[in-house]
């Protein structure tokens, strides 16, 4: 039985060589001797310092969502194209389409400006535990306990913003320990290149989250700083961003056994789940999800092909809810195939064995685990509510901005009250949204329709808000129906009638109010907000605090293995080997790709695997230049057991001596699990190999002028 537990453990909880996204600052004390064992030639001052520059100083957070990396003395920065996506779909119009042709400045006066896109570097991490749980009374309750930690966070969050810097706190451990990040955010930063989206976004929903995989998803942009290299508002006055350190690029690529790291900000992590957890995820809320989203995309892919505008104003969005369906939909099946939730339990009874003859532990983990049974079974029902109002109630445009009026009605009652008001603002605001610019409302109805179907469907009456229940009710269940009164009755998602709400609606403001869009809108949101939010966000606090003392004690009995963090969009650093992997019997998939397999790709006629001649006539020529590998192959993509998850795309992936090799930009689908259960056999991330980025910008684009700012390792 120990024998066994062992295993199990080394399966479930406890980081292997390839698992685990780590504290940079820590590297020196938790993972450095077997980052070396691995093949690791560099320090651990050399990942992160506070007192001279290391490669910390050379990885940002992009757009609050993404990572990207520095690759020159001149502020370029490396993403992903899928990072840059947002950005790049702003600037982009009917007869400027960047995303559909790709855009390359040939100097830097043609870089464009990108609003509302900041980089966040990170200055110094200090672990700030003792100053968060050290003055609290053991009297306190929890809830007081969460006021009194938040109250002391926002106090040393903002003693240290001080001389441009700002600062935030993250718990770690389900808040056993607390660490500060201070950051310096740059504010003007400009599109330098992109590939077109049929490079970009190569083999698109065909090949998301799948390997093997062909598609250039990387974007270039700049960091621009005042006179002083400091954080600035646009201003054509800026310069381009000095780094204290940028990473130099390796043109000898990755084989088979190499080390690699990756360091970016990974988004979510939840490895340290009971099986109740993982029980529901797998088998409730991933399902309902994956539904749910695939209803919706199916109306958006069949109005996205009638025309060039209704693509534009919905393929960011598309791209969006795309992206998670399949994510889900691969954790789901991994999870299953893993066979997750037995490993899991498992586990339990294995931590149970290993405690009996302690008579303390023995009962804190019984406790435990009857507590996590008793919570989940509480908060099931209440999930699956909660998923049908944000992936499906939510899903109808229509219903979400009508709702974000509660707030010019609310300015216009303190108007007419005599109080001081944001109305006439918030109503200026209002009309220049119409005429719609990222809403159709022939689509938004057939969401609606889609969505309100399924609803009524799968939400028993009485489970309802009671307004829709009425108009449910009202219509005999028919949302076709409902659907059509709600759009033929609106002022709130037409574009003429909202142009003649807007014109006079302090004066109409009365009739207004009683929309039937509106109202429905108002009565879903009040319902959840009250009787739904407040039930799950109780039972959320109830579960962190079961979480914070399960972990808490698998670190006291286990006292000399290595735990790592679970994500939480914070600076990290994984490291593991370039690797295949068997995803079935019979079926094992090489550690990388090249331009032969896109081509390839390409001849089958797949709408997904569309690329323009001038890509084919390149392949045909077969001038790699210096990209080439020792073959003579020029390689796309490969693979590596790194783990990571949402937030590090556009990650840098870095060889043995620090050097960039690749952009980190997925995992593969049997892997996408990693998010709770890491399988060295199973999980791989995925990276463009840089030799195929800077083939695409010398030789595709023609602005090979920026690999001169470049450190090109031959």
């Amino acid at each position: 039985m120990k024998k066994l537990l062992l295993v199990l453990l080394a399966s479930v909880t406890i980081a292997k060589a390839d698992e685990g996204m780590w504290l940079p600052q820590l590297i020196s004390a938790l993972n450095y001797a077997d980052m070396k064992k691995n093949g690791f030639k560099l320090s651990a001052e050399q990942i992160y310092s506070i007192n001279k520059s290391s490669m910390k100083d050379a990885v940002v957070q992009f757009g609050g969502g993404c990572t990207a990396e520095i690759i020159s003395n001149e502020g370029l920065i490396l993403t992903n194209h899928h990072c840059g996506f947002s950005s790049i779909a702003a600037l982009s119009s009917v007869a400027n389409d960047y995303l559909k042709n790709g855009y390359w400045a040939m100097n830097k006066g043609e870089e464009l400006r990108c609003e509302n896109l900041s980089v966040m570097f990170i200055q110094r991490i200090e672990d700030v535990t003792a100053k968060v749980l050290g003055g609290l009374n053991p009297k306190f309750s929890d809830v007081q306990k969460d006021s009194a930690i938040k109250a002391t966070v926002k106090a040393l969050e903002i003693a240290a913003k001080t001389d441009g810097m700002d600062a935030f706190i993250r718990p770690f451990f389900y808040g056993n320990e607390y660490y500060m990040f201070v950051t310096q955010t740059y504010r003007d930063v400009r599109l330098v290149g992109t590939p077109p989206e049929s490079i970009g976004k190569f083999g698109d929903e065909t090949d998301n989250w799948v390997w093997p995989r062909h598609n250039a998803d990387f974007s270039m942009f700049r960091i621009y700083a005042d006179k002083d290299n400091k954080p600035a508002d646009y201003s054509k006055d800026n310069v381009p961003y000095k780094p204290k350190y940028f990473f130099p690029i390796s043109l000898k690529g990755a084989e088979k056994g190499d080390f690699t790291m990756v360091y970016g900000f990974p988004g979510r992590t939840t490895e340290y789940l009971s099986s109740n957890a993982v029980d529901l995820l797998v088998n409730q809320q991933d399902p309902i999800r994956v539904r749910l989203r695939e209803k919706r995309l199916a109306v958006l892919e069949t109005d996205m092909k009638k025309n060039d505008t209704l693509r534009l104003m919905y393929t960011s969005r598309y791209a969006g809810i795309a992206n998670y369906y399949k994510k889900w939909d691969g954790e789901m099946k991994g999870l299953k195939k893993f066979d997750a939730v037995n490993k899991k339990k498992a586990f339990e009874q294995g931590l149970l064995d290993l405690v009996k003859t302690d008579a303390v532990k023995l009962a804190k983990c019984n406790g435990l685990f009857s507590a996590f049974q008793k919570t989940y079974t509480e908060y099931a029902p209440l999930s699956k509510q909660y998923d049908y109002y944000t992936e499906c109630l939510l899903g109808i445009d229509g219903l979400r901005y009508s709702n974000t009026y509660a707030n010019v009605f609310a300015e216009l009652k303190k108007k007419q009250a005599g109080k001081e008001n944001k109305f006439d603002k918030l109503l200026e605001d209002f009309k220049k949204t119409v005429p719609f610019k990222n809403l159709n409302p022939a689509t938004d109805k057939k969401l609606c329709q889609a969505m309100l179907s399924v609803y009524a469907t799968d939400i028993e009456a009485g489970n309802r808000p009671p307004y829709l229940d009425s108009l449910l009710n009202a219509h005999k269940g028919n949302a076709a129906s409902l659907t059509d009164f709600l759009y033929a009755n609106t002022s709130f998602v037409n574009n003429a009638k909202a142009q003649v709400m807007l014109s006079d609606f302090e004066k109409s403001a009365a009739v207004y109010e009683r929309d039937p869009f509106y109202q429905l809108a108002t009565a879903v949101t009040k319902y959840y907000q009250t009787a739904i939010i407040p039930q799950l966000q109780y039972l959320d606090l109830q579960i962190n605090d079961l979480q914070k003392e399960y972990v808490q004690l698998l670190r006291e009995i286990y006292k000399n293995k290595k735990f790592y963090p679970d994500a939480n969009s914070t600076l990290r650093v994984a490291y593991g080997k370039v690797d295949d992997y068997q995803p079935r019997d019979g079926v094992r998939y090489a550690h990388y790709t090249t331009l032969d397999g896109l081509v390839d790709k390409n001849a089958m006629g797949i709408e997904d695997y569309y690329v323009k001649p001038r890509l084919l006539e390149l392949h045909a020529a077969k001038d790699y230049g210096q990209y080439a590998d020792k073959q003579g192959k020029l390689r796309v993509a490969f693979i590596a057991s790194n783990h990571t998850t949402g937030g590090n795309s556009g990650s840098p992936v870095l060889n043995a001596k620090g050097e960039l090799i690749g952009t980190n930009f997925d995992r593969n689908w049997e892997g996408t699990m990693s998010d709770v259960m890491y399988n060295v056999n199973q999980c791989r991330n995925i990276t463009l190999d840089v030799r195929f980025t800077l083939w695409i910008v010398d030789k595709y684009a023609g602005a090979g002028y920026l690999l001169n700012e470049m450190k090109i390792i031959k």
